[in-house]
């Protein structure tokens, strides 16, 4: 059994899980398996080991490097249509406030009807926003001409490709270097 301190240590080598086609599952949120379910994963041979780390754990039979990435053996099929969540939809307007355009944390955000729910707007893609709480205080439940307001890009249905394409653009803080070929992210490419 480990100590505290030694759990804590050993909780921090989380792996990167890719799909078979070597690309993460999802980006937001990060594909990331803890390390107990990634060495069962190993060990029940429906993963591939792709990169380790330097730590080892000890069974009484076996040693083993923890993975740092693991691509899946068979194909996941991701979802044709994006879930309707409060973070895909941050995401699809890229953590900005869609009426005076700044970017917020993701605490700082909350989402507007477009045609407010009083007025018989629909809660989905095409009548939500990402907004600041100074804006949605400012529009309340008028239209955004009648507030005086205008939306930086109409809301619609983002596809699955889309999110993915904005998520690369939103890197983790913290990034393991054996992570950075498969996310695409300040990867340096090798010159001859």
């Amino acid at each position: 059994m480990w100590s505290g301190r030694e759990r804590e240590r050993i909780d921090t080598y989380p792996a990167l899980v890719l799909n078979a086609d070597f690309r993460p599952l999802s980006y937001f949120p990060l594909s990331l398996w803890s390390w107990q379910e990634t060495v069962k994963a190993v060990m029940s041979c429906r993963v591939s080991v792709v990169s380790e780390y330097d730590r080892v754990i000890h069974s009484p039979s076996r040693s083993l490097r923890l993975p740092s990435v693991v691509s899946l053996k068979d194909y996941a099929p991701t979802a044709r249509r994006p879930a309707f969540t409060r973070f895909n939809l941050f995401l699809r307007d890229r953590f900005t406030c869609q009426y005076c355009g700044r970017a917020f944390p993701t605490a700082e955000l909350t989402f507007d009807h477009v045609i407010p729910r009083s007025r018989g707007g629909a809660t989905c893609w095409g009548n939500v926003v990402a907004a600041c709480g100074a804006c949605n205080l400012a529009k309340a439940d008028k239209l955004p001409r009648e507030a005086g307001m205008r939306l930086l890009v109409p809301p619609a249905e983002p596809s699955g490709h889309l999110l993915h394409s904005i998520g690369q653009a939103f890197p983790p803080d913290r990034l393991h270097q054996s992570w950075r070929d498969f996310l695409y992210w300040d990867s340096e490419l090798e010159t001859d």
